[in-house]
């Protein structure tokens, strides 16, 4: 009997330490303080972003970019300061199940989230930050940075409420969410291939506990 647990926690281990290489492409690089709170560091290993944990209270498109562009952290001697609102990609489509853009990559990729049509049903704050990553995301409109090409009034927007991509006019007011073009790191960050490595180690101890059970 307890040679079955043994290695059937084993191979549970490998087995999730594989999906965890094959699926999280997301890693949590530290903290940085802002608005009277430390926080976290989302660097995205598929699109070299990284993603500042914090949504910027709903105001119009112009507000959004002038907030995001001025964000400033200087760690261990060195200075982030082009940080940007999210690309809505090089040719921005309406509709649901968009990952071209940095947001629908986001919220379909890398958090799993499904559009309202796939779900029956809306998604909601909570399940957005149900992962080790996010805790400051909102189910609601997000401003990406990219204007529309077929009004200048208008910009490219995400619903992270329904997973719906769309553009709309300027001076609506939308959620803002920062992002940086490479790697913001305030912490040692792990190889991609931790987890694999940590599930195959324990297997292998395993396996040598069980062998030597049956000398």
């Amino acid at each position: 009997m307890k040679k079955k647990l043994v290695a059937g926690l084993a191979m549970g281990l490998m087995v999730v330490g594989m999906a965890g290489v094959a699926s999280a492409t997301l890693i949590n690089t530290g903290t940085v303080e802002y608005a009277g709170a430390a926080r976290k560091l989302i660097y995205d290993t598929d699109l070299d972003i990284t993603w500042l944990d914090y949504t910027k209270g709903a105001t119009i498109w112009d507000n959004q970019v002038a907030w995001a562009a001025g964000l400033s952290f200087t760690i261990d001697g060195v200075t982030y300061d082009d940080w940007r609102l999210p690309s809505a990609g090089a040719s921005p489509t309406w509709g649901y199940n968009v990952t071209s853009s940095e947001m629908g990559h986001l919220f379909y990729d890398e958090l799993g989230m499904q559009s309202y049509p796939d779900k029956g049903g809306d998604t909601t704050t909570a399940e957005l930050n149900s992962s080790p990553y996010f805790d400051n995301l909102i189910a609601s409109w997000y401003w990406s940075g990219t204007e529309y090409a077929g009004n200048s009034n208008n910009a490219w927007n995400f619903n992270t409420n329904n997973g719906n991509q769309n553009n709309n006019n300027k001076n609506n007011n939308n959620y803002g969410l920062a992002v940086f073009s490479g790697q913001v790191s305030a912490a040692p960050v792990p190889e991609p291939a931790t987890m694999l490595l940590f599930g195959t180690g324990l297997a292998g101890l395993a396996g040598v506990s069980i062998r030597r059970k049956k000398k």
